[in-house]
């Protein structure tokens, strides 16, 4: 074709230099030209057909294809190879025209392909996110190491294609600068190590509530990249860690109680040591009308009973013989209650216990686990238990434990 138009041109008197030129410049017009409507198949019937094909198939991961734009991505490769390859036979004769265009298009179809492949690769993230596992491990930053390594041999190719050297050549150079590289992608690789390390350990994942005193943070997690994790506090405040803090450091995760399914409520109850008294039968009549304790009293009268009659005690005084209380009384209450209470979770640890005397009474511990996890319902339902027991405590005869207030030394004064 080239030979064509010179001839054509020459023919209308033109002179060889400008024939020449002229044929070479209809010809690089004629490839564009073909490159554009190239490009436009590509991005519209071929592209709108691939897709009409891919929305109706039953696979559910090839629609990935179509929302992370990789089919878009390879269409701008086609004038890239038309260039690529025609526009040589197109400007024949002229070496340094040939050499300007082969430049320039392999520079294209690099940067392209780079952005086709991050797009395939986001692709496969995407499917990777739509699975379970990537609930409990993270690729988010090996990923955004693997697509900067990618991007930087790329833009390396595209140096050494534009300077005329081998890639290699530029790769040789950087391993003088490695102690440059590493200071200035210090965060990165401190980050990909510490992602390998937490996404194979399970350390972290996203929706985790987490708790790291020494950066503030106390929520969910809501990202984890490549250096930093994103945690939004409850206050719906948001505290960036970095990713190899993580490793480096202590703190505290909260999955284990979300997937176990309970809650815990560990609190105690102060008791005023001078009502705790031994139950006389006046006491031991009321307290068997709680249903939750009339078993119980029985069978512990009874097995009093029998103990005192084998070992030949004198019930004359208060110290002989074993004798129920109005504390243990008011335990087995608490115990029962929670017995009870819908939501306990009974196959979880259950402690209803007397820690030691403190100089402001007796503790009282509940040490159990509740059914909802949910924050506001969990402190619902732990309200509701020591409302509860708070207003049962004068029923068995004992007094909560509270410091002196103004108003109790005023009424003292005015006692007096």
């Amino acid at each position: 074709m080239l030979n064509l138009l010179r001839s054509q041109f020459l023919e209308w008197g033109l002179g060889q230099d400008l024939s020449e030129d002229l044929a070479a410049l209809v010809a690089l017009t004629v490839v564009a030209f073909v490159a554009l409507l190239a490009h436009r198949l590509a991005r519209g019937p071929l592209l709108r057909g691939s897709a009409a094909i891919i929305h109706r198939t039953d696979f559910p991961y090839d629609d990935v294809l179509i929302e992370c734009r990789v089919l878009h991505r390879l269409a701008h490769l086609v004038p890239g190879l038309i260039f690529y390859h025609l526009g040589p036979m197109a400007l024949e004769g002229h070496p340094v025209s040939v050499k300007i265009i082969q430049t320039a298009a392999h520079v294209y179809l690099v940067l392209t392909g780079l952005l086709a492949v991050e797009a395939l690769i986001s692709a496969g993230v995407s499917i990777y996110n739509s699975t379970r596992t990537s609930h409990e491990v993270s690729i988010k930053g090996p990923v955004q190491f693997l697509k900067i390594i990618l991007f930087l041999l790329g833009s390396i190719v595209v140096v050494a294609t534009l300077i005329g050297q081998s890639p290699l050549y530029l790769l040789g150079g950087l391993t003088a600068m490695t102690a440059v590289l590493l200071l200035v992608f210090r965060d990165s690789i401190l980050g990909l190590v510490a992602g390998i390390q937490i996404s194979v350990n399970r350390m972290v994942a996203y929706g985790d509530w987490i708790e790291m005193p020494q950066y503030g943070a106390d929520g969910d997690v809501i990202d984890i990249t490549l250096t930093t994790v994103k945690v939004q506090n409850w206050d719906k405040t948001i505290t960036t860690i970095p990713t190899y803090a993580l490793i480096g450091e202590s703190f505290k995760n909260w999955r284990g109680m979300q997937e176990s399914g309970g809650r815990r409520i560990k609190r105690a109850i102060y008791l005023d040591v001078s009502t705790i008294v031994f139950c006389d039968e006046e006491m031991l009549a009321r307290f068997a009308k709680i249903q939750y304790i009339t078993a119980h009293i029985e069978r512990k009268k009874q097995e009093l009973a029998e103990y005192n009659k084998l070992n030949h005690v004198d019930l004359s005084h208060l110290v002989n013989g074993r004798r129920m209380t109005n504390i243990g009384t008011f335990r087995a209450y608490v115990q029962a209650y929670l017995k009870n209470h819908p939501q306990i979770n009974q196959e979880m640890t259950f402690l209803v216990r007397q820690l030691a005397p403190t100089s402001k009474g007796l503790p009282l511990e509940i040490y159990v686990f509740c059914k909802d996890i949910v924050w506001a319902n969990y402190e619902a339902i732990q309200a509701d238990i020591f409302d509860h027991i708070f207003a049962i405590v004068p029923a068995f005869d004992l007094r909560v434990f509270q410091e002196p207030t103004g108003t109790d030394f005023q009424a003292l004064g005015e006692s007096q």
